[in-house]
């Protein structure tokens, strides 16, 4: 039973990770797009993250410590929350539709979705994400498990305020209105 423990976050990233691979084909075409850089940053932070991860040979022992016993409550808890947040950020990807691009754009006849998930918070792709790390971060009950945690946060709240910028100078007073009654990831405090 051992391996169950082992593959299920794997599994369940992997299944994530290529559903967002065949959604992408379906997507608007894009007018605007954010800097190569920016994009490159982040896959090498995830990069890092990935690694980081999964395995245990880093040589920084700092990172192994633990922050509470192993067991099964925290794996469970662990993989509710991941699976749970991973959830939503499929529901956020389903509802967007073809306005959706893993980059910053502005789409060819962008829309302003403030519907579904939309109407909880601003950035649920995002919320739904980091919620699928914190998760495997209280199963790992390593210091890794947080490192990567703030690694993908800053990521995101970089690529969030990117992102915000130009839903306001696309979409003005709307977007300034839904941003004022919508808090930006988790609902009613941030």
């Amino acid at each position: 039973m051992l391996w169950f423990y082992e593959a299920f976050f794997p599994v369940v990233w992997l299944l994530f990770v290529l559903y967002w691979q065949i959604k992408a084909i379906h997507t608007k075409v894009t007018q605007r797009m954010e800097p190569a850089a920016s994009r490159v940053l982040r896959v090498f932070v995830f990069l890092i993250v990935i690694v980081m991860l999964s395995t245990t040979r880093i040589p920084l022992r700092w990172l192994y410590h633990q922050l509470w016993p192993r067991g099964l409550w925290p794996f469970w808890i662990g993989a509710a929350v991941t699976v749970g947040g991973l959830l939503f950020a499929v529901w956020a990807r389903e509802h967007l539709g073809g306005n959706w691009s893993r980059s910053v754009t502005i789409k060819q006849d962008h829309e302003l979705i403030t519907s579904g998930p939309y109407t909880v918070v601003r950035h649920p792709i995002y919320s739904g994400s980091l919620a699928g790390f914190l998760g495997m971060a209280i199963a790992i009950c390593q210091v890794r498990g947080l490192v990567a945690l703030v690694l993908v946060f800053l990521v995101f709240w970089m690529k969030l305020r990117m992102e915000e910028r130009w839903m306001r100078s696309q979409f003005g007073d709307t977007y300034a209105t839904y941003a004022r009654r919508t808090a930006a990831l988790v609902p009613y405090l941030f």
